[in-house]
């Protein structure tokens, strides 16, 4: 599945969450957050903590895999690009690399 937004990761999880059978205080002590965290991230929280994001990913038996994005067919120096339906991409690795002194 492509992941676009905060609303999408939130899908994730509590579509998985719920084929494991597990309900929100469950997950909540498997990652170690408060059930309202475990809430606000099903619907979509902008700004998790990226290391409690992973370990509830985790905690689900899911994996994250991250591929270049081959649709312009040419390599950009943005890391904000137009998606499908007009939705905003953003390229981590421009991020990190720009980060890191390598791009402008």
């Amino acid at each position: 599945m492509q992941i676009m937004n905060p609303n999408d990761i939130g899908r994730v999880i509590r579509e998985q969450r719920r084929r494991l059978g597990l309900d929100q205080q469950e997950l909540a002590n498997r990652v170690g957050v408060s059930r309202q965290w475990i809430v606000e991230i099903e619907h979509g929280k902008p700004r998790a903590e990226i290391g409690l994001l992973l370990k509830t990913i985790n905690a689900l038996n899911l994996g994250i895999k991250i591929v270049p994005d081959r649709r312009s067919g040419r390599p950009s120096s943005s890391p904000v690009s137009d998606g499908p339906r007009g939705a905003r991409d953003i390229d981590i690795d421009i991020l990190i690399e720009r980060a890191r002194g390598r791009l402008p």
